[in-house]
């Protein structure tokens, strides 16, 4: 399966190595990641591209985490989009705060900073082959899309 097109969005540049460190020693998935520095910045990239996966710190500032994701599934349901499986990274650890981003702002999963590699590989399992489904999901339409615009072929193939 090809790399899942990942955007980590955190402040801290550190942080966001060792999202993608973490992530690489995990060994759930192959990535290609991108990264951004806020909230803001998180949301140019995914109007510009496609991403399958996302981990998103919630204090950043011009947008927080949870604004972004908000803001991400408004979008979704604008466009009538897939979902793209977003995953709250940060040091916030109340019950209150796990449920703003699970429930209010419809993040996917939380995860509590400091992190383990081990924590990666049992927390995010789930999320990450959701994660893939989606994406065979979507490449599957692709296909079926670009096969309904070939123009139908005429004829009796080899006789043509």
């Amino acid at each position: 399966m090809a790399a899942l097109k990942t955007l980590i969005v955190d402040d801290s540049g550190i942080m966001r190595k060792m999202v993608m460190n973490t992530l690489g020693e995990a060994n759930l998935a192959e990535f290609d990641f991108v990264e951004a520095e806020d909230g803001q910045s998180a949301l140019t990239k995914l109007k510009d591209s496609k991403f399958d996966l996302a981990f998103v710190d919630w204090n950043m500032p011009n947008m927080t985490g949870i604004d972004m994701i908000k803001a991400v599934r408004k979008l979704e349901r604008a466009n009538d989009d897939d979902p793209l499986v977003l995953v709250m990274i940060t040091s916030e650890k109340t019950m209150g705060k796990m449920q703003e981003a699970l429930d209010v702002a419809r993040a996917d999963h939380f995860i509590s900073k400091p992190f383990t590699t081990e924590e990666f590989q049992v927390k995010l399992k789930k999320v990450i082959e959701k994660a893939q489904m989606l994406r065979m999901r979507r490449n599957r339409v692709q296909v079926q899309v670009a096969a309904e615009a070939e123009p139908a072929k005429k004829g009796w193939g080899w006789f043509n």
